[in-house]
């Protein structure tokens, strides 16, 4: 395994900016949404600005760190 696969860049963010509060905060807003309005296309509204938001953090943040060097040198 490479040096670059074992980075993690997770440990660098508090606790409020992990995965798990990134996905409990987009499901609560989300499923809030519905719960207060109950309106399929107000919570597809809410919905997809949150899923674009959870999707760049969750997905391309961390890729983007691990391939900018940043970290590598943090690391060291």
């Amino acid at each position: 395994m490479s040096q670059k696969n074992s980075i993690n860049p997770w440990k660098y963010k508090p606790w409020w900016c992990q995965p798990w509060s990134i996905l409990l905060t987009g499901v609560t807003l989300i499923g809030g949404s519905w719960v207060l309005f109950k309106t399929i296309w107000l919570t597809i509204c809410v919905s997809i600005p949150i899923l674009v938001w959870m999707g760049f953090f969750l997905l391309v943040w961390p890729q983007l760190m691990i391939r900018s060097g940043m970290l590598d040198s943090q690391q060291e």
